[in-house]
């Protein structure tokens, strides 16, 4: 098989004949986009092999307001198709795609309605008080709030299209949002799920595969079974939520599950190589082999060596698992 081949056997629940893989991390500063972008991914991908070419977006959507009141998120404005944080983006996907093998399976980023939103309203606050703020203003005055979420997320659905439009295999949403500290169940329910369910399914009409990584830590993920219908992969923090790949597969039947190993701790960063394949290993005796992408919670850290990125990828393709077992 070839990497493409196998991640959509994957996808589709069928025999592999190894495990597909998939790996990422934020790329140092400078290298967001631009020649230097292009080239650190291709020497990502060359050196990890892993069957996913996951394209990193690290161009940031750009600061619109200092929100102080919920009347601010009028700021939150439509964008053009030309903006510069977009058509750089675009450009160096573009090039990584005439460039990166065809055999591999691509896979562009893109970044969720809560992380746009902070971000267009996030100089001068931290992660924590941005989310402070949406909750607040949000309680004290939705409307405002709803309509500039919602602008977000037509701009969000406009760039997965021209993301699609590129001839991508796959993209990832990335869902923030979901953690119980921030927004309460009818609050998410209320404010994200049916926006980010409208970006899945603008994915999903453009003929691309559609990854779902729920991102942070302390998440109700029953909050997410009802994306399942419009997600063919789903990635979460096994580790950070403790809420393990077989627990997923319950709560979301028929879909591939991907993960299995911690992102910033753990074996693939603090182990041997051989505790790395070791870890591997038992991961799929645990879970099976099959509707299994073995990855991590979350971004590796930049500076992960990629030789132990490649342990895992190795591992997953040659180990040779007991198939009797899964059938």
């Amino acid at each position: 098989m070839t990497p493409k081949e196998r991640v959509i056997a994957a996808i589709n629940k069928q025999e592999v004949d190894g495990v597909p893989s998939g790996f990422s991390y934020h790329f140092p500063k400078g290298m967001e986009y631009g020649d230097a972008g292009v080239e650190a991914h291709l020497k990502y991908f060359e050196e990890t092999q892993a069957d996913i070419m996951k394209i990193m977006n690290d161009s940031r959507i750009p600061c619109v307001s200092n929100v102080k009141t919920p009347a601010d998120w009028k700021d939150i404005r439509s964008f053009k198709k030309d903006e510069p944080h977009i058509v750089h983006q675009l450009d160096m996907m573009k090039r990584i795609l005439e460039k990166a093998d065809p055999s591999f399976f691509t896979l562009g980023t893109l970044h969720g309605v809560i992380a746009a939103c902070r971000h267009a309203t996030s100089d001068g606050y931290t992660l924590d008080e941005t989310r402070k703020i949406m909750c607040s203003h949000y309680r004290q005055d939705k409307q405002p709030i709803k309509d500039a979420f919602q602008r977000m997320t037509d701009n969000l659905c406009m760039m997965g299209e021209q993301f699609a439009d590129l001839g991508l295999d796959g993209i990832m949403y990335a869902s923030l949002g979901g953690e119980r500290h921030y927004f309460t169940d009818e609050e998410f329910a209320d404010l994200l799920a049916p926006l980010e369910k409208q970006i899945l399914q603008t994915i999903k009409s453009r003929n691309v595969y559609s990854f779902l990584h729920i991102c942070k830590e302390d998440i109700n993920m029953e909050r997410y079974e009802s994306y399942a219908e419009l997600a063919d992969v789903i990635n979460w923090g096994v580790y950070e939520t403790n809420f393990s790949l077989e627990e997923g597969r319950k709560l979301f039947k028929g879909k591939t599950m991907w993960g299995g190993l911690a992102n910033r701790s753990g074996v693939i960063v603090d182990g041997s190589l051989e505790e790395i394949r070791a870890a591997v290993r038992k991961v799929i005796d645990d879970f099976g082999p099959q509707g299994f992408i073995l990855g991590a919670d979350c971004t590796l850290p930049t500076s992960l060596p990629h030789e132990r990125i490649f342990a895992a990828v190795d591992e997953a393709h040659h180990y040779k698992w007991n198939r009797m077992s899964y059938k």
